[in-house]
């Protein structure tokens, strides 16, 4: 009689036994390959142009949104820690060592950041006012629309610009088998064999995205907090400054 391996559970043993069990009772085979999809919202057993589509579309319909990653654009890599919602959004950017903060509530942009962020040179090559830069530190600044700092950073808080920039993959879509991101089970789909850029996508309730990875290796992010309500108001009067038209250094 061959002896037991040492090391192997009791459940192991018990599962064995009743794979053989089956077998020889009504033919079956495949015993102990478990379906991969048992127990999900079914996504995984679809196509994925089809999974990608289902992904967008709960992911516009959903109110709230947490983006935590990092973003690389025009060769700048960018850290965020965003929560959006369809009327504005709040959090942190990192770029090139220089944090702030971002808060936008409607059309209207504040940008809260240190005196070294504000003391960057303007367009002409000029030095910054470094005595209005001291002003700004610490404040939230009231960015005006038509100033470049609007363009560039005002992105980062509308949810649906960034969703449907990131949640796009590139070139032939194909799935890439299951996975568990932070406790939930995905099923990944891949654009042109990763290249295009991967996405996981929830097997659990609604298929939400939860993890990007950008095409390219421009980023990776993981998108949280679906649903999720967070306040969102202007600042106080006192802690704002408006400079009306132009920001002193643009």
């Amino acid at each position: 009689m061959t002896a037991i391996p040492q090391g192997r559970s009791s459940r192991a043993l018990t599962v064995a036994a009743m794979c053989a069990l089956a077998v020889t009772a009504t033919g079956l085979t495949g015993c102990g390959s478990e379906d991969p999809d048992a127990g999900t919202n079914g996504v995984g057993k679809l196509s994925a142009a089809v999974i990608q589509a289902k992904a967008k579309s709960a992911a516009g319909k959903a109110s709230t949104v947490r983006l935590s990653g990092t973003v690389v654009s025009g060769g700048t890599t960018y850290t965020l820690d965003m929560r959006l919602k369809s009327d504005g959004g709040s959090g942190s950017v990192t770029s090139k060592g220089a944090g702030f903060r971002l808060l936008r509530v409607g059309k209207h942009l504040f940008l809260k950041a240190d005196a070294e962020f504000w003391a960057h040179e303007d367009g002409d090559g000029k030095p910054a006012d470094t005595a209005a830069a001291d002003k700004l530190e610490g404040m939230y600044v009231k960015v005006p629309t038509g100033d470049p700092v609007y363009k560039r950073f005002s992105g980062f808080t509308d949810k649906d610009v960034l969703l449907d920039g990131l949640l796009g993959l590139h070139g032939a879509l194909a799935k890439d088998g299951h996975h568990e991101q932070d406790g939930v089970r995905t099923i990944r789909i891949s654009g042109d064999k990763g290249a295009g850029g991967t996405l996981d996508v929830s097997l659990e309730g609604t298929p939400y995205p939860v993890l990007l990875g950008r095409a390219g290796n421009a980023g990776t992010l993981r998108l949280t907090d679906w649903g999720k309500d967070f306040p969102l108001a202007e600042p106080p009067k006192k802690d704002t400054v408006d400079y009306g038209q132009q920001l002193p250094s643009s």
